[in-house]
């Protein structure tokens, strides 16, 4: 028997590609009230893209909730460098997840919590019972890959995705994905603010990963190392194990939802008038589609 297959999306992640990607070329498409849909309109029409493309069983969008987070919590610096989204996408935040709950997607979402964790919770909880497709742009994502677990990265358009699977990262890596957040303990991560350890890039992480297999490996083995990485390291020690607290992504957030509830909805007229309702006409006539493939007798 074939298993389920749940499309995970990070709900941020898509909405700030979808705003950005047209805001760039001044495509706004304003209400008459001259409220910006762009984002709202373009996050949508990738979901529904994907699920048109990918064929998932079940789905799920997982959210950010705010900046305050643990980890922020643990390091006053996380994400602090990120600047303050344009005025124009502002209100588009809580309405792209009115939309999404419209459609009759899942939406999960925390104070204090990460989309990325809840989507490594996903993961963890069903590992054993369904496959996975994450959609995002995130890297700190690869730890997650397993044999059933894969990750689609967004690239230009709705229909082009660079799409790791465990064997390729293995083959590109030379290391297992659970050991991804030691790479990035070492190498940091100007996105989301925090160094690791200083003088020491991506290169040079991944190659200590490879020798020694963990942070706590290379630590062991400190006094192997050649001077200068010796002298890098224990230098930024504190650092370095506050990185990785930071990379690792949780996946033991209690989740209270069974797999029926994640079952991926059939619209009607209904939905495509809502989306009316709202000015969202691209997403109206996105959603026609659907509705037209879904009363298909051949279909």
């Amino acid at each position: 028997m074939e298993k389920p297959h749940v499309l995970l999306i990070d709900g941020m992640a898509l909405l700030f590609r979808s705003f950005f990607a047209t805001s760039a070329v001044n495509q706004y498409f304003r209400t008459t009230e001259g409220l910006a849909t762009n984002g709202v309109q373009g996050f949508t029409r990738h979901v529904l893209a994907a699920k048109t493309m990918m064929k998932p069983t079940h789905m799920a969008v997982c959210w950010d909730m705010g900046s305050k987070t643990f980890r922020t919590d643990l390091f006053d610096g996380y994400k602090a460098n990120r600047p303050a989204p344009p005025e124009d996408m502002v209100h588009q935040f809580d309405w792209a997840q009115e939309v999404s709950k419209q459609l009759g997607w899942k939406n999960y979402g925390e104070v204090g919590i990460e989309a990325d964790d809840f989507i490594g919770s996903f993961t963890k909880q069903w590992q054993d019972q369904v496959d996975f497709t994450i959609i995002t742009g995130d890297k700190d994502m690869l730890q997650l890959l397993s044999p059933s677990v894969k990750i689609a990265f967004m690239k230009k358009g709705f229909h082009v995705y660079d799409v790791y699977t465990e064997s390729r990262f293995i083959e590109e890596y030379g290391i297992q994905p659970s050991q991804f957040a030691d790479v990035k303990a070492f190498m940091g991560d100007p996105s989301d603010g925090y160094p690791g350890v200083k003088g020491i890039g991506p290169k040079t992480a991944l190659q200590l990963i490879q020798a020694y297999g963990s942070t706590d490996g290379v630590l062991d083995a400190i006094d192997k190392l050649k001077p200068a990485q010796k002298k890098k390291i224990e230098e930024h020690k504190d650092m370095l194990l506050l990185s990785k607290k930071l990379a690792v992504i949780k996946c033991d957030i209690q989740l209270d939802v069974s797999l029926e509830e994640l079952i991926v909805p059939t619209y009607t007229s209904d939905h495509i008038q809502l989306c009316r309702d709202q000015q969202l006409s691209l997403l109206a006539k996105q959603l026609e589609k659907n509705v037209e493939l879904t009363n298909d007798p051949w279909a």
